[in-house]
């Protein structure tokens, strides 16, 4: 047998090479190189899109962050190299539908493509629910949402059912996904507190059952009387359950549809701005100027979280509109100059009100973009952080336990590209989504080869 070559023999280890290593830091997991992208809050327009945040590294053990900084030393059960990408906080979907997700065509197209056409298919189709279909949808929809890097979700839940069959389904899988996935629920009557005759009861026992958010439809009661009169019912029902509200608030063309007032005023008057939520206010879209400056002034006294929809609604709105049609989308960048709290949301994945989506966050962001005028290079970045920060305000979540900061949770996402600009041009993939510690999805970049054709091959004119 030949010997060794001495620069083959096994080398001893000095005590203090073990020393070292024993004394090194011991992680759960490391994701390498990645640039932390963490806006704040407070003033998202302050970052430029074309920003490219500097390399670091991220520990994480006991399901929170334990440190951050380049080049970090220690060992881990295992390593991700983020192979210089962004790191972001997870996406918030701030507004979604789960009991009617992934239900399009069923039992019928909505050939108009209207609001109202897609109530009356959901009232047919919610007459087949079963907990076991409700279920089924739902969890394909957290997960098509989790692979993308969502994982804190708030969902309205159809509580005019007399049985509450979704609801009571989404109650079950919302403690079964709890491991990976934040999910709240609210009690939202699709037709109206004061639609039928048991609908107030239902709200109140989707509330008993355990429901998070308290939730309405003040434009679609039958009059304007009937509006108000919920609103201030559904404050009543909040302050006694202690829960949030969250209004689908004047989602309509008409111009005469104010309801988003009457959710102000209560607001400010129960000091429950913060807890309270008006999503999709696309009639605000369609005031004269006059009328939405004075509104504005008492939005800013309530302080309201807000929550456009800009894929569905530029999709729902202005169907009866000849031309100039009308975006439909409320006024984004005018809440985001106030100062207020704006997020955007999903709010249906193929369903009877909007047969398309894939819950891929980086989609609405780009619809916002574009529709909201919201091109500037802070304005862009402003649009990300209504996914993220602002989203997680939205929902209520402590700032303690949001964000990229030693200390919080260990959730967070890693993204192709690295600068936000890079995103919203690539919808940049999610290569990798860190939930409580635990790597829940990965997906590989793919990519392309370029293959050109041989200069001695000659084309036909």
């Amino acid at each position: 047998m030949a010997s060794l070559s001495s620069r083959d023999q096994p080398r001893s280890v000095s005590e203090g090479e073990l020393k070292a290593a024993n004394d090194a830091p011991h992680y759960d997991l490391i994701i390498r190189n990645g640039r932390l992208l963490n806006l704040s809050p407070a003033g998202p327009g302050e970052q430029s899109c074309d920003t490219r945040p500097a390399l670091a590294d991220i520990a994480i053990g006991d399901r929170r962050i334990l440190a951050i900084g380049p080049n970090l030393s220690g060992n881990a059960r295992r390593t991700i190299d983020a192979q210089g990408h962004l790191v972001s906080p997870p996406f918030v979907e701030s507004h979604i539908h789960l009991d009617s997700a992934l239900t399009a065509g069923e039992p019928r197209w909505n050939q108009s493509g209207t609001l109202f056409e897609g109530i009356e298919i959901w009232g047919d189709r919610k007459q087949s629910l079963t907990s076991a279909d409700v279920k089924a949808r739902a969890l394909a929809a957290l997960k098509l949402q989790a692979s993308q890097g969502v994982l804190h979700v708030r969902s309205h839940v159809d509580v005019s059912e007399p049985k509450l069959v979704a609801l009571k389904a989404l109650l079950e899988l919302r403690e079964e996904v709890r491991p990976w996935m934040d999910l709240q629920l609210v009690a939202f009557p699709q037709d109206g507190l004061y639609g039928a005759p048991r609908n107030v009861e239902l709200l109140e026992e989707a509330l008993k059952l355990g429901t998070d958010v308290v939730g309405g439809i003040p434009h679609y009661e039958f009059t304007r009387e009937d509006g108000v009169r919920s609103v201030h019912r559904l404050f009543e029902l909040a302050e006694q359950y202690d829960c949030p509200l969250d209004f689908h608030c004047d989602e309509i063309d008409d111009p005469q549809s104010r309801f988003l007032e009457v959710v102000a005023a209560c607001a400010l008057r129960r000091g429950m701005g913060q807890r309270t939520t008006a999503s999709h206010t696309t009639a605000f879209a369609s005031y004269d100027n006059g009328y939405a400056t004075k509104l504005m002034g008492l939005l800013r006294l309530a302080q309201l979280n807000f929550v456009a929809n800009p894929l569905i609604n530029i999709t729902l709105q202005g169907r009866g509109d000849c031309y100039p049609k009308r975006r439909g989308i409320t006024r984004v960048k005018e809440l985001w100059h106030a100062g207020l709290n704006v997020s955007l949301g999903h709010d249906c994945i193929q369903d009877p009100w909007y047969g398309l989506g894939n819950g891929n966050p980086l989609d609405i962001v780009q619809m916002a973009i574009h529709c909201c005028h919201m091109t500037g290079q802070r304005e862009i970045a402003a649009c990300y952080a209504m996914v993220t920060h602002n989203g997680a305000q939205t929902l209520g979540i402590s700032p303690a336990e949001y964000g990229l900061a030693v200390g919080k949770p260990a959730n967070l996402v890693v993204l192709a590209g690295q600068t936000l600009r890079d995103l919203s041009c690539q919808r940049g993939l999610a290569t990798a989504v860190i939930s409580r510690g635990h790597c829940l999805a990965q997906t590989p970049l793919s990519i392309t080869q370029w293959d050109d054709p041989p200069e001695s091959i000659t084309y036909p004119h």
